[in-house]
Formats: structure tokens, C-alpha cells, sequence
């Protein structure tokens, strides 16, 4: 009788004790429904964030990011993780009421609200630049996306581990090809740059060079491609436009 009530407490102990082990860093992050989310919301860059406002789907989109365990993810997994992640938490901020419209704004949209990112509590601007800047690859500057029109667009699809690479080149090359937000005009040669290029210069140096060299390969025009590899243009960087990259 000793041995099956001490057996019976063993196994209530045990009950307990699962009960109490934290939920944290257990899921994944769902980006069939996040690409699927994408694909309905978002137009040519345009993003309509109504779609996305008290959206179960969404939500449950920003619990897998608190609860995603990242310690065993290599570089790629990494990269899809966290710049989708970045991207989602972006248009939470947006749906929760900040903006990174005026001066005081973006501090708080970017420096002030935080979120639990794989089990740790984290601003956008510590996502950016203590977790996704470190793991060197420039052309996440043209991935990640802070809600405003300025920004890269956002792109229809989810990042995912077996596209990266094609992913980010495009982003890239569409981001440094579009007219409104760069020009290079080969017979002045002066170059109006996005200020993203300013604000992050030492990454495309870091990997190219120079900023002008990390470009060159990029843009489509074949004699802005040349000047480029030699230095030749005179950098000018544009105003940013911090509107909201869609409707709310």
C-alpha cells in the first residue's frame, strides 16, 4: 500500500512539474500563413494593414516569434527567421498605434516599444542592429521594412531558408534600380541616393569595398555599372519620406 500511494505521488509530481515547464522557445514560426498574409494585404509595396488589425492569424504570427527557440539555427535559418520576424513585429507596431512618421515617433517605434523575440524582450532597433546587422549581409537592408514609404517595399512573399539567396538579391536590385529612390545620371555623374545607403555605408563597404562598388554589379544601366566601379559618381543623399507605406 506504502509503495502505490508513493508511486501516485510520484506521478501527480511529475504532472505538476510538466505543467510548469515553460512554454517559451518551443514553436516555429508559420511562414506559410505569414506569406499567405503577404499575398492579401500587400500590392506593389502597398500595404493594407487593415487586413491585418485583430487578425487571429497574425497574432498568432507574433506568439510563435516570442516562442521560437533560434539557439540551433545556422546563418540561414537565422536570417529567414529573424528578417521575417523584423517585418512582422514592424506592422505590429503599426497595428498597435506607433509610427515612425515624426522625430519623437520613431523613438518610440524604434528605440521604446519592445517585443519578445525567441524568448527575449527586444526593440526593433536592437533586432536590426544587435542581431541581424552582426550577421553580415548587407543586402538585409533591403529586406527588412519599417512601415514607411522611403523603406524597401514590402515584399508579396515570406523570406523563407530554400529562396533567401534569390530573395535578398532581388529585393536589392529592385530597391537600388527604382527611380524613386535612386538616379544616377551618367553625364553629370552625380548619384541621389537613397539615405538608407548613408545610414548603413559601412556595410556595403564592409563587403564591396566601397559604396559605389557594392552598387555597381547591382544597377541594370551598363555605363552607370562602369562609373560605379571606379568611383566616378559624386554621392548625394535623398530626404527620406517616413509617410506610412500603405493604409491603416
Amino acid at each position: 500500500m506504502f509503495k502505490l500511494l508513493l508511486r501516485l505521488t510520484l506521478l501527480k509530481t511529475l504532472s505538476l512539474a510538466v505543467l510548469f515547464i515553460p512554454l517559451a522557445q518551443t514553436a516555429e514560426l508559420d511562414l506559410n500563413t505569414w506569406g499567405t498574409l503577404l499575398k492579401e494585404a500587400v500590392t506593389d509595396g502597398d500595404v493594407d494593414y487593415t487586413l491585418w488589425q485583430n487578425n487571429p492569424k497574425f497574432n498568432l504570427l507574433v506568439e510563435q516569434i516570442a516562442n521560437v527557440d533560434s539557439s540551433q539555427m545556422d546563418r540561414r535559418e537565422k536570417l529567414v527567421f529573424y528578417i521575417n520576424a523584423y517585418n512582422i513585429l514592424a506592422a505590429r507596431g503599426i497595428l498597435d498605434g506607433s509610427s515612425p512618421r515624426s522625430l519623437l515617433s520613431r523613438y518610440v517605434y524604434f528605440k521604446r516599444d519592445s517585443y519578445l523575440v525567441a524568448g527575449d524582450r527586444i526593440t526593433l532597433h536592437e533586432l536590426e542592429h544587435k542581431i541581424i546587422r552582426p550577421m553580415q549581409e548587407p543586402r538585409i537592408h533591403f529586406a527588412i521594412v519599417c512601415a514607411s514609404r522611403s523603406c524597401p517595399i514590402l515584399q508579396s512573399e515570406a523570406y523563407t531558408s530554400q529562396d533567401l539567396d534569390q530573395q535578398l538579391t532581388m529585393a536589392a536590385s529592385g530597391f537600388i534600380n527604382d527611380p524613386e529612390r535612386n538616379q544616377f545620371n551618367a553625364l553629370d555623374r552625380r548619384a541621389d541616393l537613397s539615405s538608407l545607403f548613408q545610414w548603413f555605408e559601412d556595410d556595403f563597404v564592409a563587403a564591396a569595398g566601397s559604396l559605389q562598388a557594392y552598387l555597381a554589379p547591382m544597377v541594370d544601366n551598363a555605363e552607370v555599372a562602369d562609373l560605379l566601379k571606379r568611383d566616378a559618381f559624386e554621392i548625394h543623399f535623398r530626404k527620406y519620406d517616413w509617410r506610412l507605406n500603405g493604409t491603416l
